[in-house]
């Protein structure tokens, strides 16, 4: 039987944890602390992200391996750059004219093929923190059209070399989330994008039948599964923990 449990917001992080470097929507930090009590007896196994965002859980909760797969590949070409140790050399400033030369830059790379490069997942880093509300919004071209954020003050950072210890025996993918290959026994966190008029988590969308998709695939797991979604009576995220079908 399924067990649900509505959340209620709490902000919390030990002051040892890495702070996830991106700006992302719909940041689940406020979740860990409830995260952790089904977490702290499971941590043994692997931890699976099939829509990894911004990473506030995984840094969070620290697995000592996880499997990380976001369907947007700038994302994951960044984190995967991280484990590798980024340092950033471009240009970064908190300016209208430079932000919307180093998006002209960014969206040269896309059509020329270079999306995977150095330079890439840096001008990404970079229109994140600098960008209006850390969105990642592209049109029908594929181009990057965030517009510029107006932030007063940004800290922008250039060494990622914490993370790359970090990341060390974590594994990012930019797979489709149903087509991940799950151990039988890991520990998968499903928070795929709410099922509201404004979500634009991939091209084509993720609405009502992308939902049921997901509750399907969670449910055939054998491992525990969290999942977590907006609750609209409530107009607030609620949590419902799948219990495992066998393995304990």
């Amino acid at each position: 039987m399924t067990v649900a449990a509505t959340i209620t917001h709490h902000h919390s992080q030990a002051p040892d944890q890495l702070a996830p470097p991106l700006k992302w929507a719909g940041g689940k930090r406020w979740q860990l602390p409830y995260l952790r009590t089904f977490w702290e007896r499971e941590s043994h196994r692997r931890l699976v992200e099939p829509f990894c965002g911004g990473l506030a859980v995984t840094l969070g909760l620290t697995p000592h391996r996880a499997l990380l797969n976001d369907i947007n590949p700038h994302l994951i070409n960044f984190y995967r750059w991280l484990k590798r140790g980024l340092t950033i050399s471009i240009e970064m400033a908190n300016d209208e004219t430079q932000f919307y030369f180093q998006r002209e830059r960014f969206n040269e790379l896309l059509h020329s093929g270079k999306h995977s490069t150095k330079e890439a997942a840096s001008l990404f880093y970079y229109l994140n923190r600098t960008g209006y509300n850390g969105l990642c919004r592209f049109n029908s071209r594929g181009e990057f059209n965030v517009p510029f954020g107006r932030y007063e003050v940004i800290n922008y950072r250039r060494d990622f070399l914490p993370y790359k210890h970090a990341f060390s025996s974590w594994d990012f993918t930019n797979e489709p989330f149903d087509q991940l290959a799950l151990d039988e026994d890991d520990f998968v966190y499903a928070d795929p994008p709410y099922d509201v008029e404004f979500t634009q988590y991939s091209k084509g969308g993720f609405g009502w039948d992308e939902q049921v998709r997901t509750a399907e695939w969670l449910a055939k797991h054998s491992g525990p599964v969290v999942l977590s979604n907006e609750n609209l009576r409530l107009t607030s995220p609620a949590q419902y923990v799948l219990p495992a079908s066998g393995g304990g």
